[in-house]
């Protein structure tokens, strides 16, 4: 048996659908901030429960637009110093400047206490990433904290689709929240992003900037410095039927990460990091023991059989060379857990049978490092 690190499933009638809405879109010749756009936008504000949702060519230009809104240029932005690259960019492509926040180990995402440690005087707003689709416990204390400090706080939801905390979703406690729709995701439009608000004038601002600043879609008046970061009718065709089958993704993933935590209880050289409420399920997280070589581990399972998926993160960005003189401090915690964490495979029409597998072989890897 060969387990890959994940796999992106589309059924018979999803495809036949999809194939029919793109072949509408054809004839129509209208590919691009059409209908299905529109549409997609209105199942994803219905499905978050917001006001609005702005779909974007991007989860980078989702981070982008509301940086740009915000007017953080020349201002500072706290940022977790995990989570990807597109976060801490999207700060500095409009013009902002970056402050690092250290990890929270149980959540993978930031504590209250280190935002507010890090926080400066020239601090104007915090960022917080739902690593593996996890919403920190913390999320109402922190969004309460930024505004009576009249801070906004922006969630980045790449990873938490359909993820919630006592039943909002992800994306509901700041003034936005940014998903990505990338090919590695729960679900996917192959590329494409989401802005999430209940605030009419972001998501107005959000639709302009989108579009090159042009007040009317078609008409070539540009009122405002944007670009193109729209997103085409074929995504959103994607998008709607994934979103379609979201929930489903979701039970079946949650299915296969009880079976891991169960199997995992009894073995005390192992840490999961498990999300306190519904979480998507975007990476099933293991604490390796300080002692083990990841890359080592990882060879050590492929043999067997497993190939794991990817880290979140490998490297922290502090460490990345395009950061790295940003970073005023040191972040143990990011250090510590970017190192030794591994993500066991976990997909949509994966087995328990192949679960057992990867429990197999992450054991006998286990063994034979201790």
């Amino acid at each position: 048996m060969r387990i890959p690190p994940l796999k992106v499933i589309f059924g018979k009638e999803d495809i036949s659908e999809i194939q029919a809405r793109i072949g509408a879109a054809l004839s129509s010749g209208l590919l691009a901030q059409g209908e299905n756009v529109a549409e997609f936008e209105r199942q994803w504000a219905k499905y978050t429960d917001t006001k609005h949702a702005v779909a974007v060519s991007s989860g980078s230009s989702a981070i982008e637009i509301p940086m740009r809104i915000r007017a953080v240029e020349g201002k500072e932005v706290l940022v977790p110093v995990n989570t990807f690259a597109a976060t801490a960019m999207g700060v500095l492509l409009a013009g902002g400047r970056v402050r690092f926040l250290d990890t929270d180990p149980k959540t993978f995402s930031v504590s209250l206490k280190e935002i507010k440690a890090r926080r400066t005087s020239m601090t104007v707003g915090v960022i917080v990433t739902h690593i593996g689709g996890i919403i920190t416990p913390e999320i109402e204390a922190i969004r309460s904290w930024c505004s009576e400090e009249d801070l906004w706080l922006l969630e980045d939801c790449a990873h938490a689709h359909g993820s919630e905390w006592k039943g909002k979703s992800a994306g509901t406690f700041g003034f936005a929240g940014c998903f990505s729709f990338f090919a590695t995701k729960v679900m996917t439009t192959g590329e494409g992003g989401m802005i999430v608000t209940n605030d009419d004038q972001v998501a107005e601002r959000a639709r302009l900037l989108r579009n090159h600043g042009k007040p009317q879609p078609w008409v070539s008046y540009h009122s405002d410095f944007g670009s193109n970061w729209r997103m085409s009718e074929l995504n959103a065709i994607v998008g709607l039927s994934q979103l379609k089958r979201l929930d489903e993704f979701i039970e079946w993933r949650a299915r296969i990460a009880k079976f891991y935590t169960e199997q995992l209880s009894e073995v005390s050289e192992l840490t999961p990091v498990i999300p306190a409420e519904r979480s998507s399920w975007y990476k099933y997280i293991l604490l390796l023991p300080r002692e083990i070589d990841r890359a080592e581990f990882k060879q050590r399972m492929k043999q067997r059989g497993v190939s794991l998926s990817g880290e979140v993160y490998e490297i922290a960005l502090h460490r990345q060379p395009i950061f790295v003189e940003m970073a005023d401090g040191e972040f143990p915690h990011a250090d510590d857990v970017c190192r030794r964490h591994i993500c066991l495979p976990l997909y949509y029409s994966m087995t328990e049978e192949e679960a057992q597998f990867v429990i197999d072989a992450l054991l006998s890897t286990l063994r034979s490092n201790l």
